[in-house]
């Protein structure tokens, strides 16, 4: 797989809850409103940018501004990019650090004797889990109205949002054969517009291959692939324009929608049923 596959992989391991960087002093105290915003994972990235002052990010990861990775890419343009090093979070001496989970960073267990504020969110492979997220790195930026205001455009813009699939099986096949499994947000993102999951069928886990003969023979109704992969621009996208799948109707959808549990949610939702009704209205 890629660099950017194996990232995408990486970026969704995570724990959960509000912690305090290991030290033996007394915890710092996260100020109100924190003036100086780390986050050193890219899921955290994007609920950053979504929800506090521009002029309270003092720093994103490197991949904050490829549109490829992040739903939020525009917002980061211009932001100071970081490497996540022990020298890094010194010379900014951040009120605020964010990640999934941020007590995990190598950086902060290079300093030992230091104490920062931390924000550790749990992944988040559903709509409900992506709300909490918001809510609390809302809470923790020192803005919880934004993140109330935040969920209530998010559930109405999926308010009513058809389930065209019905019952229809798919499968989230990647470069290189990879194929997406149960529990994941894409595969909450299938059942949201009413499709199954193949490799669900399959009782494959929530990463593994398939073969081009075994997704032809599996016969689903439908493939959903990256849009970055609707182009050959290497070998590991080139087998999803073998011959063997070229009957096999597809949906569409941008990586940075669906590799972390954003706001992006509601695009890639909309966008999937949009694309399951026009296939369908085609089809008959």
């Amino acid at each position: 797989m890629p660099s950017r596959g194996l990232l995408a992989v990486a970026v969704l391991l995570g724990g959960a809850g509000l912690l305090w960087a290991a030290s033996p002093a007394p915890p710092a105290k996260a100020p109100a409103v924190p003036q100086r915003i780390m986050s050193i994972n890219l899921c955290a990235d994007q609920l950053v940018l979504a929800l506090a002052d521009r002029s309270q990010i003092s720093g994103l990861t490197h991949n904050a501004t490829d549109p490829e990775m992040s739903g939020e890419a525009a917002k980061a343009r211009g932001l100071p990019l970081l490497s996540n090093s022990a020298e890094q979070i010194l010379a900014i001496e951040p009120d605020l650090i964010v990640g999934m989970p941020a007590s995990r960073s190598a950086a902060l267990t290079a300093l030992p004797q230091r104490t920062y504020p931390l924000l550790d969110l749990a992944t988040a492979n559903t709509l409900d889990e992506i709300y909490t997220s918001i809510r609390q790195t809302a809470v923790a930026v020192g803005h919880p109205e934004r993140g109330t205001a935040l969920i209530a455009r998010m559930q109405a813009e999926l308010a009513g949002l058809p389930k065209p699939g019905k019952g229809r099986v798919a499968a989230y096949y990647q470069r290189r054969g990879y194929m997406t499994g149960t529990g994941t947000l894409i595969d909450e993102l299938m059942t949201r517009v009413g499709l199954v999951n193949l490799a669900g069928k399959l009782g494959k886990p929530p990463l593994s291959q398939l073969s081009l003969e075994e997704m032809v023979a599996a016969e689903p109704d439908y493939l959903i692939v990256e849009s970055a992969t609707d182009t050959v621009t290497d070998q590991g996208s080139e087998m999803l324009h073998h011959p063997a799948l070229k009957d096999i109707p597809r949906i569409s959808v941008p990586q940075a929608w669906t590799v972390c549990g954003s706001p992006a949610y509601t695009e890639a939702a909309r966008s999937m049923a949009a694309q399951i009704a026009r296939i369908e209205g085609q089809t008959r």
